[in-house]
């Protein structure tokens, strides 16, 4: 479901939606599931073969055909080449349209005139400057990895498969640079045979692993360029953003280390994650590591504006434990690595039984390129657990507390979430 707030003039309109991907219009006509949820397992032998034998019936019988879809579209947004999808990373894209009324309509599935196969990331990366948007999609059969992009007006360029990935990892997210992507290799595998005969997950964690990271020319045609490196202990599943220093020779990239990767699917009140600043050496292979803030950090965002470039600020929600966000960080990645400081600079919490979602960065002045990059707001949903009541709230992103600057009183809930997206009006009228 998408939750939808358009402020304009002074007032908001919130509209929640279903995405009305294959599998909810299936399964709203038929009133029962028609596949397991792979991330919930199939808790062994005997219940995979019977709801695997009661999905191989429904296929059988022509009431679900995968071909046309098995995902939910439930995991995140991204607006590129005058459209705006509904992303999840199962599946295809999902395009969808805001009204002028602030309704919400699903467009369809989308294969990009059949050049897109099976399922995209929900997490692509949009370069401000050049207007690409860079993708890949992973699955548990080789290739396991594959690299691609589409041009300024949305078009697919080629597929670039990556064979040196040699087994099926959970990769859920990545990074680009002005000239190269950057894509992790961690802890957690997928692993199908185990799924059906053993513990009945999909993915799995793997304490003898040792993850690695791998860069690649962003406009590589084969995988010919792909350089693998080895960094123990580094598991992520966000990335915040890279960057490409020192005459191009170092590549740095930001993001929430795992420190407990064991604990990432079953106790998510367990996980910690330490926000770092990874350094690549392209011509001595050596990587160094520094932490950026040693408290709980995840779902972090930057002005967007600097995707792929070197940036200074980063919002990161509090995770009290995760999922639960009960607050945002604000952390100047620039301050030096020699001092071992932590890089938070402000600080808002939503207040006792207050949670909130993933915040977001928006610009005041998106096309003002003397416009620092701080200049705007952070905003996200917080709901009250002891009143009941949900806010959408807009802070300001340069002062020192993320003070409030407008909160909108919601009718309803708006449940706790994965990722949003801000679209301009403008933009909302290229749909």
């Amino acid at each position: 479901m998408l939750h939808v707030i358009r402020i304009s003039n002074g007032g908001a309109t919130l509209c929640s939606r279903y995405v009305k991907t294959y599998k909810f219009k299936v399964e709203k006509e038929t009133g029962s599931p028609v596949l397991p949820n792979v991330f919930s397992g199939f808790n062994g032998l005997t219940a995979s073969a019977a709801r695997g034998a009661l999905s191989a019936v429904k296929m059988l019988t022509g009431m679900f055909d995968p071909s046309n879809g098995i995902g939910l579209a439930n995991m995140s947004l991204a607006f590129f080449g005058n459209n705006l999808y509904a992303l999840g990373e199962s599946d295809l894209p999902y395009a969808v349209k805001i009204t002028a009324d602030g309704d919400v309509v699903t467009l369809g599935r989308r294969d990009f005139d059949g050049k897109l196969f099976m399922s995209m990331t929900a997490h692509p990366k949009v370069d401000y400057e050049t207007g690409e948007t860079f993708a890949f999609r992973y699955g548990p059969v080789p290739p396991f990895l594959t690299f691609f992009r589409f041009d300024s007006e949305g078009r697919k360029e080629a597929d670039v498969p990556v064979f040196s990935m040699t087994a099926p990892s959970f990769l859920h997210d990545f990074a680009i640079t002005r000239k190269y992507a950057v894509f992790t290799e961690i802890q957690l595998g997928m692993n199908p045979m185990e799924m059906i005969f053993g513990s009945g997950s999909l993915v799995e964690a793997n304490s003898s692993k040792i993850p690695r990271l791998g860069v690649i020319p962003r406009y590589a045609k084969d995988e010919s360029e792909m350089r693998w490196f080895e960094v123990p202990g580094f598991n992520i599943v966000h990335a915040i953003n890279a960057w490409d220093e020192d005459r191009d020779d170092t590549v740095v990239m930001v993001a929430p280390n795992i420190l407990s990767v064991e604990h990432t699917l079953e106790r998510m009140n367990l996980i910690h994650t330490s926000v770092e600043k990874v350094r690549i050496d392209l011509k001595t292979g050596f990587v160094s590591r520094h932490p950026v803030a040693s408290r709980n950090l995840d779902f972090a965002v930057i002005n967007p504006k600097y995707v792929g470039k070197k940036n200074r600020y980063v919002y990161a929600a509090i995770g009290d434990p995760m999922p639960k966000i009960s607050g945002v960080v604000k952390l100047d990645v620039s301050m030096s690595e020699s001092d071992r400081c932590d890089c938070m600079v402000a600080t808002r919490i939503f207040g006792p039984g207050c949670y909130g979602g993933e915040p977001f960065f928006v610009a005041k002045e998106p096309n003002n390129p003397e416009a620092e990059e701080d200049d705007g707001y952070v905003v996200t949903y917080v709901h009250n657990e002891n009143t009941g009541e949900s806010r959408f709230l807009v802070m300001d992103a340069k002062s020192p507390n993320l003070d409030t600057v407008a909160a909108v009183k919601l009718p309803r809930l708006v449940p706790y979430g994965f990722h949003g997206l801000f679209v301009t009006e403008t933009d909302i009228k290229k749909l």
